[in-house]
C-alpha cells in the first residue's frame, strides 16, 4: 500500500485545511480598517506566516519525523514531552473551537432552511464525521480530501461571486481601524498555529516539491481567499457573525455545504495531529484511536468553551510556538544540529524559548509594522545562538 502523498495531495490537503470558518471569522475582524488596507495586510501577513510554516514542513520531509519529534534535537527528551503536551492542549482547543464554530453556524443556517434549532445535534454530527474521516487513515484520507477540496473550491467560487458582485466593496472604509502591525499579526498567527503539525503530513511526501511547494500553494491560496471573503462579508453585512452573514448572503444549501465540509477537513488535521503528538509522548499508543478519543472529548467540550476568548487564544498560540520554532529552525538550519543526541533536557533552548514567550507578551500590543511574530522569532534566535556560543566557550575552558 502506497502511503506517500503527492504534490496534488498536499495542495488539496492544505487548501482544504485553509477553507475554514475560523479564517472567515478572523478575516472579518479586520473589517474596521477598510478593504484595501486589510487586503494588503492579509497578503503580506500570509506570505510571512506561510513561509515560516513550510520550513517546519521541510524538516518533516527531510528527517521523516512528526513535528513534535523534530523538537527533540533542540530541546531534549523532556523538552519534547513538554511541548508535546502543550501541542495536544492547543490542538484539542482548536478541535473544540472548530466544532463550536461549525455547529453554531450550521445551526443558524438549519434554523433558517429547515426550522431546526439544535446546537448539540450539529456538534455531535460534526464530531462523528470527523471521527469517520480519521478512521479512514492516510490512504483513504488522501482520496477523500482531494474530492472534498474540489467541492470546497467550487462552493467557494459560488460564495465569492455572491460577495464580490458589490462594486462599492473595494472603496469601503472601516470605522474602527486596527494598526497595520496588528492586522499583520492576526494573519501570521493563523499559519503559525499549523506549525506544530505540518511535519506530521510532510513526512509522507513523495518529494520536496510536494512537501514545500504543494503545502505553500494550497495553504496560501486557501487562507488568503477565506480571509478576504470574511473581510468582504463583514464589510457588506456590518457583522462578523459568520452564521448571520451566510444567511444574509442567501446561499442556503451552498452555505451549509461550505460549513460542513470546511469544518471536517480542517478539524480532522487538528485531531489527527493531537493523536500523533500523544504517541510521541507515550510510546505504543495508537495514533488513530487517540485522535478519535480527542475528537469525542472536544465534542463534549464544545458545550462549555468560552468563544469570546478566541482572539486571545490565537495570540497565546503565537506566544508559545513562534519562539519554540525560532529555536528549532536556528538549531537545524544555522547551527546544523539536526540529530537527537539523547540528552534529557537542553537548557539553552528552554531559556531562549521562555525569553521569547515573555518578549511576545511584552510587545504584543506595540504597533510594529510586520507584527510581533517576526521580531520575536529573530530575537529568540539571536538569544539561542549567543547562549550556545557562551556554553561552547565554557566547555572549551573546562577542557
Amino acid at each position: 500500500m502506497n502511503n506517500k502523498l503527492s504534490f496534488i495531495s498536499f495542495v488539496s490537503l492544505w487548501f482544504g485545511a485553509a477553507i475554514s470558518l475560523a479564517e472567515l471569522m478572523t478575516g472579518g475582524l479586520l473589517a474596521g480598517s477598510g478593504f484595501k488596507s486589510a487586503v494588503a495586510a492579509i497578503i503580506i501577513g500570509h506570505i510571512i506566516g506561510t513561509l515560516i510554516l513550510i520550513l517546519g514542513g521541510y524538516i518533516g520531509f527531510k528527517e521523516k519525523i512528526p513535528a513534535i519529534e523534530g523538537t527533540k534535537a533542540s530541546f531534549g527528551n523532556l523538552g519534547t514531552k513538554l511541548f508535546g503536551i502543550l501541542n495536544i492542549i492547543q490542538l484539542t482547543g482548536w478541535t473544540t473551537i472548530m466544532i463550536i464554530i461549525g455547529a453554531r453556524t450550521f445551526n443558524e443556517v438549519a434554523l433558517k432552511l429547515w426550522g431546526i434549532d439544535n446546537f448539540i445535534l450539529w456538534a455531535a454530527a460534526i464530531g462523528i464525521l470527523i471521527a469517520i474521516w480519521i478512521a479512514m487513515g492516510i490512504q483513504g484520507f488522501k482520496y477523500l480530501n482531494t474530492i472534498a477540496a474540489g467541492l470546497l473550491f467550487a462552493l467557494t467560487i459560488i460564495l465569492s461571486f455572491s460577495v464580490f458582485k458589490n462594486r462599492e466593496l473595494i472603496e469601503a472604509v472601516g470605522q474602527s481601524p486596527l494598526s497595520f502591525g496588528a492586522m499583520i499579526e492576526l494573519n501570521v498567527v493563523m499559519p503559525l498555529s499549523w506549525l506544530p503539525l505540518i511535519a506530521d503530513y510532510t513526512r509522507f511526501a513523495e518529494n520536496k516539491a510536494g512537501a514545500v511547494a504543494g503545502s505553500f500553494i494550497g495553504y496560501f491560496i486557501g487562507s488568503t481567499w477565506m480571509y478576504i471573503i470574511g473581510l468582504a462579508l463583514a464589510l457588506t453585512s456590518g457583522t462578523t457573525d459568520i452564521g448571520g452573514i451566510l444567511i444574509a448572503s442567501r446561499l442556503g444549501f451552498v452555505a451549509a455545504g461550505v460549513i460542513l465540509l470546511s469544518t471536517i477537513t480542517t478539524t480532522f488535521m487538528d485531531a489527527y495531529s493531537a493523536g500523533v503528538s500523544s504517541s510521541s509522548i507515550i510510546k505504543g499508543i495508537n495514533e488513530k484511536n487517540t485522535a478519535i478519543a480527542i475528537t469525542v472529548l472536544s465534542t463534549m467540550l464544545a458545550a462549555f468553551f468560552p468563544m469570546e476568548q478566541y482572539e486571545n487564544f490565537l495570540y497565546l498560540i503565537g506566544s508559545v510556538f513562534a519562539p519554540l520554532f525560532a529555536v528549532v529552525y536556528t538549531n537545524y538550519f544555522i547551527l546544523r544540529k539536526k540529530k537527537d543526541d539523547g540528552a534529557e533536557i537542553k537548557l539553552p533552548a528552554l531559556i531562549s524559548w521562555a525569553s521569547g514567550v515573555v518578549l511576545y507578551h511584552i510587545i504584543k500590543n506595540k504597533d510594529i509594522f510586520l507584527g510581533v511574530t517576526v521580531p520575536v522569532m529573530l530575537i529568540t534566535a539571536l538569544i539561542f545562538v549567543i547562549i550556545n556560543k557562551l556554553a561552547g566557550e565554557r566547555r572549551g575552558l573546562r577542557a
